[in-house]
């Protein structure tokens, strides 16, 4: 791990030196090259040096310990030695968790979709509550969001909605939202007062790129249809909706927010590549660790992950058994704690597996 952390401290400091050359500036596309490697290696290499500055003020503090006759000044340099061998295996573990590969999506922006599970009504309604939390959520994260489809209930839920969310972090804020949501409350329509279970499902995809997925135009059909709203009435006179098959794999995207074919057409390209995208790297990742899961699960849609308690005001994660009762802030977009918990309990594993 040293050897590997003192070469890449080296090329922090090579690149630190170029973009000091003020001839760089000339050349744009490298200048920002080098500043976004310098950026990203900002982090690791500060955590670097202040656990190497802990480790040579540990030694020297032993040393003068050694050679220190007064009582006092022995009693307070032992409370230095036991305060640093506490901080430095806490900055290596951190190292460590630096150094794991990145996940490739991280950076990506993502195709959030929402869809009504088993419920009837009541789960279109909890659909919609769960768009309204990430909706909050990306707000407070300065995060874009555009809505690529949506098909709303007559009452106002949601049986579907494909969104665009757009900003630094996205898919490694929101990749573990994906799977099946649990709501457990009182209906507004139910007079008894019983409880009712129903459920909503979310999946997170990575924006994928067309270089990433090359869709050749044999390989896609294009139908265009009259957009509709809730109840089926005409929205617009003109076949403005468009509906994309990708032949190969039987996947089918249709958009209809826009009331421009062009636009939902775009629309409807940027949802299918990402779910191309995938299916590609859902197949290879069971190709090459088929027995393998991670400790906050596998992220398929048919999984269940969380379950949103009103009565009792509380949200647990079923894959980290973490509870939490602040069931109102968290609808309200307070996900953080929710998210750090998964991505310290995801990385906990990958440091497991790595050993």
């Amino acid at each position: 791990m040293l050897e590997k952390l003192e070469a890449l401290e080296a090329k922090y400091q090579d690149i630190t030196e170029k973009l000091a050359d003020p001839e760089l500036m000339a050349d744009q596309s490298n200048y920002q090259k080098l500043a976004k490697s310098h950026a990203e290696l900002e982090p690791i290499i500060a955590l670097f040096r202040a656990y190497k500055k802990a480790n040579g003020e540990l030694q020297d503090t032993k040393a003068l310990a050694e050679e220190e006759k007064d009582p006092e000044m022995q009693e307070m340099m032992q409370l230095e030695i036991a305060a640093l061998e506490e901080e430095i295996p806490e900055l290596e573990n951190r190292l460590r968790v630096q150094l794991l590969p990145k996940d490739p999506n991280d950076d990506k922006n993502v195709i959030l979709e929402i869809r009504a599970g088993t419920g009837g009504e009541e789960a279109s309604l909890f659909a919609g509550d769960l768009l309204k939390m990430y909706t909050r959520y990306a707000e407070k994260q300065g995060w874009r969001i555009e809505v690529m489809d949506a098909n709303y209930t007559d009452l106002g839920g949601i049986k579907e909605i494909i969104l665009m969310v757009e900003g630094k972090g996205a898919y490694s804020r929101l990749k573990f939202e994906s799977g099946v949501h649990r709501v457990q409350r009182v209906p507004e329509t139910e007079s008894s007062g019983r409880i009712h279970t129903s459920a909503a499902t979310v999946a997170v995809l990575p924006e994928a790129e067309e270089v990433e997925v090359d869709i050749a135009a044999n390989d896609i059909r294009i139908d265009v249809f009259c957009a509709s709203g809730p109840g089926g009435q005409c929205v617009n006179t003109t076949q403005s909706a468009v509906r994309i098959t990708h032949i190969p794999t039987g996947i089918v995207v249709s958009c209809q927010d826009e009331k421009s074919q062009h636009k939902n057409k775009d629309k409807a390209m940027r949802v299918l590549r990402a779910r191309i995208m995938e299916q590609m790297q859902a197949e290879q990742a069971n190709a090459q660790a088929s027995d393998r899961r991670s400790m906050v699960g596998s992220g398929d849609r048919s999984e269940r992950i969380r379950t949103y308690n009103f009565p009792q005001g509380r949200v647990t994660d079923h894959r980290i058994g973490l509870t939490l009762h602040k069931l109102e802030w968290v609808l309200q977009g307070d996900l953080d704690e929710l998210i750090d918990a998964l991505i310290t309990s995801d990385q906990a594993e990958r440091l497991k597996n790595a050993e």
